[in-house]
């Protein structure tokens, strides 16, 4: 598709030798071997991604993308669409969890209106990058024209280029959209071949009745869209949203670039999911942060054969989860780095 030649840019290779030197030393290090599990192994991944056998995640960014989906018509959240500006105002007034968070683990913030269903006018400390008042209602048209489509794959692509001109070691991606579940749903079961009711789940709190009425707007959806000769752009515009778009493009970038990238819940894994579909040496590039209560995230986690290393139960979004898990990721960096050796410690060694 004309504007996006570079989804076939290669990866960066992962630095083996920085690895291998990782794991040495954590063979070295006071403790017996493999005693810190997977605290181990998060190190030693990311001294192969940073090329170093001393990594650290510092300096950290986050990638806020914000937009409505059209969808919201078929009455499938529990909360209305204003929502999302109230919310947009909320992360960038510092209220919202994944605001406490960033502050709390001294990452940046980055927040992009690509288009919330009112335009909100200039809002302190958000990057208006509009597409329109929101996506197409995905149950009865395209969820993006193709113009739309290029332009958050690019949107995304241009933030990951200014974390990384920014120094940004890691990547965290986050989302805020009323009925983004709803998108995030239909899209993964396009790019899996499953039925509605395998990834349609709550979302903001729906009761049964709710996700029943759910699960029948994204079966609706799949019949429309979906053709044995669907490619993952074309599910993408069809099914998908700005701020899964965008998503996706952030990370192929990251990958490019050589930032690693700390995936949230449902939502940003169903972007993962695409770009991996679109550049499958995006994958190396990713850890995996929490299992999301959502009860759809099992299944894409399956697919991308990621084990992720939280389980708190959440289901927020905004990157939140992702933040949390930031903390697992820096203490493994710590202990890796300030542990002593056997021979530092004067301690005999097995």
């Amino acid at each position: 598709m004309e504007g996006l030649t570079w989804l076939n840019e290669p990866c960066l290779p992962i630095d083996a030798l920085a690895a291998d030197a990782a794991r040495r030393r954590q063979d070295q290090l006071t403790k017996p071997h493999g005693a810190l599990g997977r605290l181990e192994e998060m190190a030693i991944r990311l001294a192969g991604l940073q090329g170093t056998a001393t990594p650290s995640p510092d300096p950290v960014q986050i990638l806020l993308f914000a937009g409505d989906h059209g969808v919201a018509a078929e009455g499938v959240s529990a909360f209305p669409q204003s929502v999302t500006n109230q919310m947009v105002r909320n992360i960038a007034a510092g209220g919202a969890a994944i605001s406490v968070l960033a502050r709390a683990q001294d990452a940046r913030l980055e927040i992009l209106d690509l288009g919330t269903a009112v335009d909100p006018g200039p809002v302190p400390g958000v990057r208006s990058e509009r597409l329109g008042p929101g996506t197409g209602n995905l149950a009865r048209a395209p969820a993006m024209r193709p113009e739309q489509l290029v332009a958050a794959l690019n949107l995304g692509r241009a933030a990951a280029e200014r974390a990384v001109a920014g120094g940004a070691r890691l990547l965290i991606g986050g989302e805020m959209g009323i009925a983004n579940t709803t998108a995030a749903a239909a899209l993964g079961c396009a790019l899996l071949n499953l039925p509605a009711t395998a990834l349609v789940g709550p979302g903001t709190g729906l009761d049964d009745a709710g996700v029943a009425r759910k699960a029948a707007v994204v079966t609706q959806a799949l019949t429309l869209h979906v053709t044995p000769e669907s490619t993952p752009l074309d599910l993408l515009a069809r099914l998908g949203g700005f701020e899964i778009a965008a998503l996706a493009g952030a990370f192929i970038t990251a990958a490019q670039r050589g930032m690693p990238i700390l995936v949230d819940g449902f939502i940003v894994t169903v972007a993962a999911l695409v770009a991996v579909r679109l550049q499958p040496e995006a994958r190396e590039w990713m850890f995996f942060a929490h299992g999301s209560a959502e009860p759809g995230h099992g299944p894409l986690l399956n697919a991308l054969e990621a084990d992720p290393w939280l389980d708190l139960g959440m289901r927020l979004g905004e990157g939140s989860g992702a933040a949390v898990a930031l903390s697992l990721l820096r203490l493994a960096c710590l202990l890796h780095q300030q542990m002593a050796t056997f021979g530092e410690a004067g301690v005999s060694e097995a």
